[in-house]
């Protein structure tokens, strides 16, 4: 008689605490991006990460702290990745000129992420009714692009302008364009970045 038995999968890996936050946060990420922000639920969460709900609970209070955290976690990643692709030795122009691409690429490459992050943002609020999420990341995004500024206006390659002003249109326009692109497949991502870029250069660009 042949044995029904299951092949032995040998012991678990066993994950430090930062590893297993990480698995729930993008098992997390997957379950907002196929059922919105309303209808993922902890205990499709802790069955995506392969994991004891009861263990989502111990790294996290509730939905809304790991809804939160995973937000800031993936912005946070995906910031890193356009950052750590970019030769940051180049004039500023030339940077934006690369950094708008990578940006409108995560569309692709990084689709569930855009999709869960944008339902996450935009329906995590505080109390008084300001998103959560938002305010705290694009503060540090700002202060990121406006130090990027500054040092363009000192090596004379932008114009003088107000750097916090430009910092709100730069990624505004960046978040138009991801927005634009998820709901327009059919459209270049890179196409649309680097003119997108080339508009907002002529508007800083010294001599322009």
């Amino acid at each position: 008689m042949t044995s029904t038995s299951r092949p032995s999968r040998g012991p678990r890996q066993r994950l430090s605490e930062d590893q297993r936050r990480q698995q729930i946060m993008a098992a997390a990420i997957r379950e907002v991006a196929d059922r919105g922000y309303e209808g993922a639920s902890l205990t499709r969460i802790a069955a995506r990460a392969d994991v004891a709900k009861g263990l989502v609970w111990r790294y996290f209070s509730g939905k809304d702290d790991l809804m939160e955290s995973t937000a800031k976690a993936t912005m946070e990643t995906m910031r890193r990745q356009i950052v750590d692709a970019l030769d940051l030795d180049q004039p500023v122009p030339d940077i934006i000129r690369a950094a708008l691409p990578l940006a409108a690429s995560q569309i692709v490459t990084h689709r569930d992420e855009l999709i869960a992050l944008n339902r996450i943002v935009h329906n995590l609020h505080r109390p008084g009714g300001t998103e959560r999420v938002v305010n705290d990341f694009y503060e540090e995004t700002y202060r990121g692009q406006e130090e990027l500024f500054r040092r363009g206006q000192a090596e004379g390659s932008l114009r003088d302008f107000d750097t916090r002003v430009m910092a709100v249109t730069y990624q505004g326009s960046i978040d138009t364009m991801l927005a634009y692109l998820e709901d327009h497949p059919d459209v270049d991502p890179r196409d649309y970045a680097s003119q997108l870029a080339e508009i907002l250069l002529s508007g800083m660009q010294a001599g322009n």
